[in-house]
Parts: structure tokens; C-alpha cells; sequence
């Protein structure tokens, strides 16, 4: 087999990592005569599926190209989220006077030890997703390799023939390519490359305020890097309410990272140690120097290479591969999770359709997707977190809904805590205690949105929710504030004055 990849910079712990995720010395295993399942791409769909599967008895084979674990484990959701504790760190440190907390004579912020910390804890993590761990624990038959469908019902890696009664593509999706002038030539980072990083760029360009620009332009803002963040949008954050959006800014703007909206790239160049950008903001020219460039504008489906026409399988460049509500291809043996064909490009949306395409696959059953009750969250400081519907959608979709708001600056821990910047936020249909939607914006408001996606999955209201005993002080009693609110507008004239009457007549 051919060398193990390398994993930048190439410390122990990256070392580590990639004997977990892609062994040097692997070898690809004698396939079986045919599989249960062939399953194409180890991110966490592939990985969900592959195990699952196996778990149930299936006779399963996992193909992956590059490192198991995806982008989730090794460039996404748990190297990010490790530096943004880091600068959670120094942002307190920052902000401890204000608690009676003196920090002495100054404060000393060591980039390349926040690095080497989330690479360490990356490299523990994962051998949750080592191949060691799916082969002989597990009985997956792992190979690695770029997989090729040969026909409708069988795939090709190295030379080697699969033959399955059932697929799954896993193959996820990738940073987009930017179509800015020159700046292949100038050089860039994605999310795929920013966590090689060792040292901490003085001056940063964000491309992109969706949420790895956000996050990202935080984090290193708050680690001492002067970051300006653009979009050529009106907001950052355009799924999210405008108000929300509008939190985000600002507090980007308190860690000291320069937000442009309605800002255009025009073009990008190298100049000796730095790289220059050209950009129009509301019709005005201006210039930037840094020394790196980050770029958020999205995500490609990996659809190239696949050969999916031989297995009959209609996908799109763009959009990644089109499946119905069951997660089935336009081949029915053959089926798709995660983000090559999803719009919800969360790791847990994946690990929700890999359960849907186990048990449609494997078992014949008829789970749709669309039942699923997917939130999000946005790991800035405060975060956003969302589930259902948001006042935009609302607007855009004609819904009449029935919205209540209450602001952080209400509850008694976000004041004691120092975070009373945000709110929770409900949405339920005109007329029925019907949750249809919720966005809390808090420092932890990922923890708190599970409570509101609970109750509309279970298909409870929020008189349920004003039922249920919430501890004092904590800043989810914010959900309960907003039970409180809808039943006080329950208490309609006509029954307030039943009320009066009867206690009346019990004086009496």
C-alpha cells in the first residue's frame, strides 16, 4: 500500500492521528463474494452506516480514500471547536476584572500551544474512528482507496471488485473553490488547511460570514490576530434572524475583528511576505494587506470520480446526489447520507440520515427524512443555535405564526454570569400550541436548544414545557420565561373575568 498520508505539521499527535485514521501499513482485505452493504466514505454518515450496520449483523465494507473520520473529526467540528475553547479562554482572562478577578501584570497568548492542545485531544479522539477499531472490533471490512462503481451493483478500489446488494455514498463535501481573481496564485486556506497552522497570522483576511467564517474570524481575533471578516451580504449569518445576526457583529467587532458587509472581492496577489486584496465595499474601492487569507464560501458535493452514471445514480455538481425522502438514489438498491445530498450539512444531520439508510437499506423499512427535527448551531460567543423555522422563513413561506421573545437581560443567571447579550426566541402556528420553530442566541446555546427540539419531535407545546420544573438560576430558564409568556396570553379578557367572578362568589 502506498505511504501514509501526511497530516501537517507532522507532530506526534498528528502522527498519531493518521495511524488511526489511514495506517501505512494497511492492507486491503479479500472482499467477500458479496455484501450486505458497501459503504462509500468514512465521515461520520460512512461511519454511522458501516457501524450500525455491522452492529446488526449486516456483512459490511467501508471505503474511504483519504482519513477516516471525515471532515468532522479531522478538519471541521472538533479541531474548530477546539481553538475556540482556546480563545474562550483568553476572552475571560480579557474580561475577569470586571469579575473582581485581577490577571496581574498582562496577558501572554501562546498560538502554537491552543494548536498543539486541540491536536493532542483530536489525536485521542480519534481512534473512535480508526480503522483498527472498525475491522476488529466491529468486522467491517475497511479498504482504502478511491471507489468507482463498475455497474449497478458493484464498485472497484485498487483493483479489487465489491460486489453488494445494497450501497450507501458517504462521500460528503469540500470547501468551494472561490472565484476570485488571482487568489490560487496569492494562496489561500479553507477549513481543510487553517488547523495546520502553528503560528498565528498577524493580519487575517475571512472570506465568507456564514459560520466557519464567523467562528473562525472570532477565534483568531480573540487570539491577537487583526482580522477583517467580509460578505458580500447585508448580514452575517444569512440563515439566521436578523437581530441575531446582528448580536454576532457586534461582538466580533468587541474582540477587535473589523466586519465589512456588502463587500465584494475583486481580486487577490501575492507581495513578497504579504497578500493584497482588492475589494469594493458599497460601490468604494479600498485595499487590504494580511498575511493569510481564509475563505468560507461554502461547500462542494464529492461527486467527481465516482463513475455514478454506471450504477444509474443522477446526481448534480452543485447540489451533490439527488435522493428521495427515503435517502434512496435514482438507483433503489443504492442510497446516499450526509452531505453529498443534503442541505443540512451538519454532523449530526449525517449521523440522523446514516440510522435512515440502515434501517431502509437493510430492513426495507419507509423512515423519511423529512420527519427528522434537525437544529444547528453557530459556535460563535454568543452562539446561535436554531430548530425549525425562523421569522424569515415564516415571512418568505406565508406562515402565519404566533412569535415570543425574551431577552437574556431577563434572566436572572445570564446577569449574574456577565452574558446577558441574547435571547430565546419561539415560534408556534397561529392559533395552537404547536412549536414550528426556536432560535436561542446565548454562550451556550447549542446545550439549550435540545430542550425545544425534544418537545417538537415529541410533538409537545409549550404548555408542556411551562410544566416541567426548570432549576433556578440557570439561563435556560429563558425557555421557561417563554412558556410563561404564552400562557399569560392565554388568560384572554373573557377568562380573566371568569376567573374574578369565581373567586368573587368563593368570598363570599
Amino acid at each position: 500500500m502506498e505511504n501514509q498520508p501526511l497530516v501537517l505539521p507532522q507532530d506526534e499527535n498528528n502522527k498519531t492521528l493518521a495511524r488511526n485514521v489511514r495506517p501505512g501499513n494497511w492492507e486491503n482485505p479479500e472482499p467477500d463474494s458479496c455484501y450486505n452493504l458497501v459503504v462509500i466514505g468514512a465521515g461520520t454518515a460512512g461511519l454511522v452506516t458501516a457501524a450500525g450496520a455491522a452492529g446488526l449483523g449486516a456483512k459490511v465494507a467501508l471505503v474511504e480514500r483519504h482519513l477516516m473520520g471525515g471532515d468532522c473529526l479531522n478538519v471541521g467540528c472538533v479541531p474548530s471547536k477546539g481553538i475556540i475553547r482556546s480563545s474562550r479562554a483568553v476572552h475571560d482572562v480579557r474580561s475577569a476584572e470586571a469579575f473582581g478577578v485581577s490577571c496581574g501584570n498582562g496577558l501572554s497568548v501562546d498560538f502554537g500551544k491552543a494548536m498543539e492542545r486541540m491536536r493532542r485531544i483530536r489525536a485521542e479522539i480519534s481512534i473512535h474512528d480508526s480503522a483498527e477499531r472498525f475491522s476488529k472490533e466491529l468486522g467491517v471490512d475497511v479498504f482504502f482507496g478511491a471507489a468507482k462503481f463498475i455497474g449497478p451493483d458493484a464498485i472497484e478500489v485498487k483493483g479489487q471488485r465489491l460486489r453488494f446488494k445494497r450501497a450507501a455514498v458517504c462521500t460528503g463535501a469540500r470547501a468551494a473553490t472561490p472565484t476570485i481573481p488571482g487568489i490560487a496564485e496569492a494562496g489561500y486556506l479553507t477549513n481543510e488547511t487553517v488547523f495546520s497552522l502553528t503560528e498565528l497570522p498577524r493580519r487575517l483576511a475571512v472570506i465568507g460570514g456564514g459560520p466557519i467564517g464567523c467562528e473562525l474570524a472570532q477565534t483568531f481575533a480573540r487570539m491577537g490576530s487583526r482580522v477583517t471578516v467580509m460578505d458580500h451580504g447585508d448580514q452575517l449569518l444569512p440563515r439566521e434572524d436578523d437581530d441575531a445576526a446582528e448580536i454576532v457583529r457586534r461582538s466580533l467587532e468587541q474582540d477587535g475583528a473589523a466586519v465589512r458587509l456588502r463587500t465584494k472581492v475583486l481580486h487577490a496577489e501575492k507581495k513578497d511576505s504579504e497578500k493584497l486584496l482588492l475589494i469594493e465595499e458599497d460601490g468604494r474601492r479600498d485595499d487590504i494587506s494580511v498575511e493569510e487569507i481564509l475563505v468560507g464560501v461554502g461547500r462542494t458535493p464529492n461527486v467527481e470520480g465516482l463513475d455514478l452514471e454506471k450504477a444509474g445514480i443522477a446526481y448534480d455538481l452543485r447540489e451533490g446526489i439527488r435522493v428521495n425522502d427515503r435517502l434512496q438514489t435514482s438507483n433503489p438498491s443504492i442510497y446516499a447520507a450526509g452531505d453529498i445530498c443534503s442541505s443540512y450539512k451538519f454532523t449530526h444531520a449525517a449521523d440522523s440520515m446514516a440510522r435512515i439508510v440502515i434501517a431502509n437499506a437493510l430492513f426495507k423499512a419507509r423512515q423519511k427524512v423529512s420527519n427528522l427535527v434537525i437544529p444547528w448551531c453557530t459556535y460563535t460567543d454568543p452562539e446561535v443555535a436554531r430548530v425549525g423555522i425562523c421569522e424569515k422563513d415564516s415571512r418568505e413561506k406565508g406562515m402565519d405564526v404566533e412569535t415570543l421573545t425574551v431577552p437574556l437581560a431577563d434572566v436572572d443567571r445570564a446577569l449574574l454570569d456577565g452574558e446577558s447579550e441574547g435571547f430565546a426566541r419561539i415560534h408556534l402556528k397561529k392559533g395552537a400550541d404547536r412549536i414550528v420553530g426556536a432560535t436561542i442566541v446565548a454562550r451556550h446555546a447549542g446545550e439549550m436548544i435540545s430542550e425545544i427540539s425534544l418537545a417538537m419531535t415529541a410533538g409537545l407545546g409549550l404548555s408542556a414545557i411551562g410544566k416541567t420544573i426548570h432549576p433556578y438560576p440557570t439561563q435556560a430558564e429563558a425557555i421557561k420565561k417563554l412558556a410563561d409568556a404564552y400562557n399569560r396570553k392565554r388568560l384572554t379578557p373573557f377568562v380573566k373575568k371568569l376567573f374574578t367572578t369565581w373567586l368573587r362568589w368563593q368570598r363570599s
